[in-house]
């Protein structure tokens, strides 16, 4: 991904609905709130630390970084195991981790009512909600264009949708972390051969009314650096709100 440009925290400048607004606190440790409240039946847990099921991805948690809570990271991931975290500052693992990539995100959220994805589909293309039946594709999909962690059970997190091109998986996009009112959207990717048709555009803004319409409000996350991304979503209502530290680290225990 290359070294990230420089983004300073945002202070939120978007108006949230007085619910969503009271919840906001808990996007500042979204994975670990998420494991706490709307996935907390997927939470693998030793009560501190958090994490998703490995067929289901990397995402971890902790209450904050501190060499205790590292410590009961560790027996959740296993030997020689990853987990990815979220840090609100420069990660600073104790010894027995290491770190193996690191980054720069930004949070965005969207605080629009709707969205509109202006593109006709031409080419035959069919647009239908994705299954277990897809996963194959989807994780050869998540393969080849790395929109993030994606495994073989990271389906069960929300809904998916995608769009075939005679008949193969070209481009798609679903849910990953779930909050009380907050909901993410992730794994948007597209297949190299069917970029410039606007179908992550499609994609994200039919996620984005999805959402809205079960009474809860979209963020996700994107590397700061990833400034076309950005755009495009900002050009759908999303609106920066603060910044993270990546961190990805295999335990050496």
């Amino acid at each position: 991904m290359g070294n990230p440009d420089l983004i300073e925290p945002l202070t939120p400048t978007f108006r949230a609905d007085s619910a969503s607004q009271d919840t906001l606190h808990l996007l500042d440790n979204p994975i670990w709130n998420s494991l706490l409240t709307e996935h907390s039946s997927l939470a693998i847990s030793n009560h501190v630390a958090r994490r998703y099921p490995v067929a289901i991805g990397p995402l971890s948690g902790i209450p904050q970084q501190s060499a205790e809570n590292y410590e009961t990271l560790g027996p959740l991931a296993g030997p020689g195991g990853v987990v990815v975290l979220f840090c609100t500052e420069a990660p600073s693992p104790s010894p027995g981790w290491t770190l193996i990539r690191g980054g720069l995100l930004t949070q965005m959220v969207c605080e629009e009512t709707g969205a509109e994805a202006p593109i006709a589909l031409t080419r035959g293309e069919q647009v239908r909600p994705l299954t277990a039946a897809d996963v194959t594709e989807m994780v050869a999909l998540a393969e080849l264009t790395e929109p993030g962690p994606f495994r073989e059970r990271t389906i069960e997190l929300g809904a998916f949708l995608g769009i075939f091109d005679s008949g193969r998986l070209v481009a798609m996009a679903g849910e990953r972390l779930h909050l009380p009112h907050h909901v993410e959207v992730s794994a948007v990717c597209t297949h190299p051969d069917a970029r410039g048709r606007g179908y992550a555009r499609m994609l994200i803004a039919t996620a984005i009314n999805e959402i809205r319409r079960r009474g809860k409000v979209p963020f996700l996350h994107s590397f700061a650096h990833n400034h076309a991304a950005i755009r495009v979503y900002e050009s759908l209502g999303f609106r920066q709100r603060r910044t993270f530290e990546l961190a990805v680290l295999k335990n050496r225990g």
